[in-house]
């Protein structure tokens, strides 16, 4: 089965190969402003319901299309990308040491059959220092993701724990799309590569 990725996020990518899926990916090219909401979840459920059917649109009715995208919730603001490394540096100095909530939607599509749910999780930030965060805005690496920090990479450091799934951190949940899958009628072990089971 043909199996595409609406997104060109490399870390979603790389976890999708990790569990034994290797999808092509096609980016939609939507303008992610045309989308907006006060509440964090829906805006992602939204994003990502846009992304797959612009993508679905393009392809034959039996390949499955993924659809993702994650914002962060905090104090009552929503945050996406960083709009530069002034505004990543100023979402980290409120951050650290405090909570919040990553929000990743998830939507699937297969011909005329649709499903969309967003998985959350809390994220517990480090203390960090000054110092820490003026080289970790430096690095460039919170500039490219929602909420300006990654848990896979060098931000790592700086997520002293989680409640609930770490996939989702990274960028999307591997239990909560393997579910929408089946709802889809496919079996999860079927989209693994050949001989993979789950291998990457």
């Amino acid at each position: 089965m043909r199996v595409i990725l609406a997104s060109a996020s490399p870390a979603r990518l790389s976890l999708l190969r990790a569990a034994g899926v290797d999808p092509e990916v096609m980016v939609s090219g939507v303008d992610e402003d045309r989308i907006t909401s006060t509440d964090a979840a829906n805006l992602a459920s939204a994003l990502a319901q846009l992304k797959c059917r612009v993508v679905a649109d393009r392809v034959e009715a039996d390949a499955l299309v993924i659809g993702c995208d994650s914002v962060l919730a905090f104090e009552g603001e929503i945050f996406g990308k960083p709009g530069g490394p002034v505004e990543a540096a100023g979402r980290w100095r409120r951050m650290r040491g405090h909570s919040g909530v990553l929000h990743t939607g998830h939507c699937v599509r297969r011909g005329a059959e649709e499903f969309v749910e967003t998985a959350s999780t809390v994220v517990h930030f480090a203390a960090t220092s000054d110092a820490e965060i003026d080289a970790y805005v430096a690095s460039g690496e919170p500039l490219a993701v929602a909420g300006a920090f990654t848990i896979d990479g060098l931000g790592g450091a700086f997520i002293t724990g989680i409640e609930g799934d770490h996939h989702n951190v990274v960028g999307l949940s591997l239990p909560l799309l393997r579910d929408l899958v089946g709802d889809l009628g496919l079996a999860w072990i079927d989209l693994w590569r050949t001989g993979s089971a789950g291998a990457s």
